[in-house]
């Protein structure tokens, strides 16, 4: 057990090395200047050439490298250049949107995508059955923009149930704020219920074809002993999986809802530096993202110690 721990965060550090030294190649590659985006066309090239010595940029990548891999070592995720702030105080004043967002949107999609997967595979080949895969499949196949205006018409403009758009005033109470959120995490959790449930309703097929789910049926159990206890225990891996790794691509994917909405999140920070070529700030929220992509892993691989005492042997 110990052993394993110790070889999972050793390859977690190996894994944010890579992604550290990718992120940071692949920014130095793209064409154009950030110097020259940030003081606008009409600078000179005197002042273009001074700002990039104040940024580094004009040293040799191989000492950027070194630097930025310094920086990184001591915590720091160094200086956004047009928030004039560190890239770690922007991020975090960013993330509670993000964070409470990406929490209701998974829970959402789990109390929609859990009952309709176990359901479906318990009634396989039904009329529920074929209706709730279509259905599915066509909640995968909607744009998250569209859904998210389509919800925003009908509930927001036409029957103001919710705010168009924002996050509330500076001193918003919580419910206020929660008020906001609920609608972008309706649009999420409809579009990823749709995996989550197909994920879902296939691995609760294995297990209910499998020999220990007829002996349970052939003591006399419940039905929905069967169904919930046994059969639901063991086809637990995948699900855990699929939602987690639903939960790490909403972190990093709710972009176009955070827009869409206009929610001050992680999002529109990231389409923010994309588009003035802040790279302390792009590099920065890459390598958290990762960062939290790792970590999620790492914390399924735990839970299926808990869920599935085969996974110790």
């Amino acid at each position: 057990m110990i052993r394993y721990i110790f070889s999972r965060i050793v390859g977690m550090i190996v894994v944010m090395f890579l992604v550290a030294t990718i992120v940071f190649v692949i920014l130095r590659a793209t064409p154009g200047d950030p110097a020259a985006v940030m003081l606008g066309p009409e600078a000179t090239p005197e002042d273009i050439a001074s700002l990039r010595e104040r940024l580094g940029l004009d040293r040799p990548l191989v000492v950027q490298y070194g630097y930025f891999l310094g920086q990184l070592m001591r915590g720091d995720l160094g200086q956004s250049i047009f928030l004039n702030q560190s890239v770690g105080s922007a991020l975090l004043e960013r993330a509670e949107p993000t964070f409470f967002l990406t929490l209701f949107s998974i829970l959402i999609a789990s109390a929609i995508a859990l009952p309709i997967g176990i359901y479906s595979a318990y009634r396989r080949g039904s009329v529920f059955d074929q209706t709730a895969s279509t259905i599915a499949l066509l909640a995968a196949s909607v744009p998250s923009f569209w859904l998210a205006l389509v919800l925003m018409q009908i509930f927001a403009v036409r029957f103001g149930i919710f705010p168009v758009s924002g996050y509330g005033g500076p001193g918003a109470s919580f419910g206020e704020r929660l008020h906001h959120l609920m609608l972008p995490a309706i649009t999420l959790g409809i579009v990823s219920s749709a995996l989550i449930m197909r994920f879902t309703r296939a691995s609760m097929l294995d297990v209910l074809g499998d020999d220990f789910i007829r002996t349970a049926r052939a003591k006399g159990l419940i039905e929905r002993k069967v169904v919930l206890k046994h059969a639901l225990k063991n086809a637990l891996i995948p699900i855990l999986t699929v939602i987690g790794l639903t939960t790490a691509v909403l972190i990093s994917g709710a972009v176009v809802t955070e827009t869409v909405f206009g929610l001050p999140g992680v999002g529109n920070l990231v389409v923010s530096a994309v588009l003035r070529r802040d790279y302390p700030m792009i590099q920065g929220t890459l390598l958290v993202i990762a960062g939290l992509y790792v970590l999620i892993n790492f914390a399924i691989d735990m839970l299926y110690l808990l869920v599935d005492p085969r996974v110790r042997y």
